[in-house]
Order: structure tokens, then sequence, then C-alpha cells
């Protein structure tokens, strides 16, 4: 590979290449956010979700004292009903 070719190619492209650029003042440039009425509802989304707990006590916490005290009791036909309801969702 010769790289004193490759020299010359690239002086003649970087000969033709004329640049110009305007400056503009800077008191004419600013930056702009706008957010749509989408990305607005998003962000109330977020913030709903942000603020809600992820395990809600008032369901959890009846189940929890009867486990506690012994007193949780599941029917093993409730339990097989269940169990083959999920296995044909899977199928």
């Amino acid at each position: 590979m010769r790289i004193e070719a490759y020299n010359q190619v690239q002086q003649v492209y970087n000969a033709n290449n004329v640049k110009k650029t305007q400056k503009t003042p800077a008191s004419k440039m600013s930056d702009q956010l706008q957010i749509s009425s989408f990305g607005k509802d998003i962000q109330a989304a977020k913030q709903a979700l942000a603020n809600t707990p992820d395990i809600r006590e008032e369901k959890t916490e009846p189940v929890k004292k009867a486990v506690q005290n012994g007193t949780y009791n599941v029917s093993n036909e409730s339990f097989a009903d269940k169990l083959l309801e999920k296995y044909n969702e899977m199928r």
C-alpha cells in the first residue's frame, strides 16, 4: 500500500472543500423544549405510579395474619382448579 498516493488524493479533495460558515450572534440563538400532551400524560402516569405503593397492605395483611396464626386454609379443590386453569392458559 502506498501512503504517498493516499496523501495526494486527500490533498486534492481537501483543496476543493470550501467551508462556508456563518456565525450567528449569541442573542439570536436559544434552546427550546416542547413537550407534547402525550408526553405530559406519560409524565403524570409515571408520577402516579411512583406515589403508589407496590403492595396493597389492605389485601395482604389479613392473609399474613391468618398464616401467622395458623388459621389460613386453602381447599384442595380450589387449589386444583387454579392449577388446571393456569396449565390450560400456558398451552
